[in-house]
């Protein structure tokens, strides 16, 4: 355990020397969130240099008002840090991110796989290549906007994730690849705070970025509409094909099964009528190769085993856990079995709905985000045992 001597000497980053001695790289990215981390370090003394990565080309008609990374965005973490004084550097990503997210992404709806491009780009791209350049540049550990906790175990001596006190906020969902090399290294500042408090400190310091809004999209897709962005870079993406009831009947066509989702209910485009008493129909499948969307009601949604590949753990032991598929959901429990290739078999306590190969299971004890892995495939045991 860490002495008290030793916990008075460390600054506010758990370093122990003085701020100005401690070089702190920050993530900027053009949001209040990040403005203030980099503003904050450095009126508490932090030799803080700021990078915006550019993520992708404009001229893809991407950009839009509060994505990340785009053209507003640089300009505003830009101006941030002139105006409080810190370097800021401007960093051209396109390339890689073009090939480990966007490319990744259209490619996972060719699949019928629902992705989640924010994941992959914080494990590709924020947490693996952008580590490298602050280590690069001779930091001392990167600072982002995230709002999620990193607390020091001081019995096992090592950093640990946690969820965010702001569970409206809270990221650690996306957070979920985080590796343990990565951890020892990065630092969370916004991650004890609400929302409004960070807005407060904008004002306070007077930030340009103190009033602007939140991005609720996927950065690179204008205005939610990922089919647009998908047929654009994958145009055998609007192949036209059946939807199917589960019990074989054709009840429609569609112009490309990447226009639905699993446990998708409303604009399935195919009427009413089409089972007993009229009870809605959902998306339980999407057969790719074949071109078909699979439907048939709420009960042949539910799931009781998540096939995960690609897992990261922060935690081996653990053989009860908390788990979410989905970043807002309340989450449940489940039992998990690791395998030697990585992957892992998550046994739910009672069967989930809506659960779609593509989606990442992000596993907890208690507050604590300990590692998950990407969806491959799920399973009903009662209805596989009677089959």
């Amino acid at each position: 355990m860490m002495s008290d001597t030793a916990l008075h000497t460390l600054n506010s980053l758990g370093f122990a020397k003085p701020p100005a001695e401690t070089r702190v790289v920050v993530a900027m990215s053009g949001g209040v969130d990040s403005s203030v981390v980099a503003a904050l370090l450095h009126e508490q003394g932090y030799d803080v240099i700021g990078v915006t990565l550019q993520l992708y080309d404009h001229g893809m008609a991407l950009e839009k008002k509060g994505a990340c990374c785009a053209g507003q965005d640089i300009y505003d973490a830009r101006r941030v840090a002139e105006e409080r004084g810190f370097p800021h550097y401007v960093l051209n990503y396109e390339n890689k991110f073009k090939d480990s997210v966007i490319e990744e992404f259209a490619d996972s709806y060719l699949r019928g796989e629902t992705p989640v491009p924010c994941i992959s780009c914080n494990q590709s791209v924020k947490f693996r290549d952008l580590l490298d350049v602050a280590k690069d540049l001779g930091a001392d550990c990167m600072a982002t906007g995230h709002y999620i906790q990193r607390v020091m175990n001081e019995d096992a001596a090592r950093a640990e994730l946690h969820r965010a006190v702001d569970t409206t906020k809270d990221q650690s969902y996306f957070l979920f690849a985080t590796t343990q090399e990565q951890l020892d290294y990065l630092r969370f500042p916004l991650g004890g705070w609400t929302k409004d408090i960070t807005r407060d400190h904008a004002q306070r310091l007077g930030l340009i970025t103190a009033d602007k809004p939140d991005s609720q999209d996927i950065c690179f897709v204008p205005g939610g509409d990922y089919t647009k962005v998908v047929k654009g870079l994958r145009p055998e993406a609007g192949k036209a094909g059946e939807i199917v009831h589960l019990d074989g009947r054709v009840l429609g066509t569609h112009d490309g099964i990447i226009g639905y989702t699993i446990g998708q209910r409303k604009g399935l485009g195919i009427g009413g009528g089409h089972s007993d008493e009229n009870s809605p129909l959902y998306v339980i499948k999407l057969d790719a190769p074949a071109a078909r969307v699979i439907v048939g009601p709420k009960e042949a949604l539910a799931c009781d085993t998540i096939f995960l590949k690609n897992c990261s753990w922060l935690d081996t032991n653990a053989a009860t856990v908390t788990l979410k598929f989905r970043s807002m959901m309340q989450p449940v429990t489940a039992q998990v079995a690791r395998h030697e290739d990585g992957s892992a078999t998550l046994t739910l306590s009672a069967p989930q709905y809506g659960i779609a190969p593509g989606q990442a299971a992000a596993c907890y004890l208690e507050n604590r985000m300990i590692g998950g892995g990407w969806i491959t495939a799920t399973q009903n045991t009662a209805l596989a045992l009677a089959a």
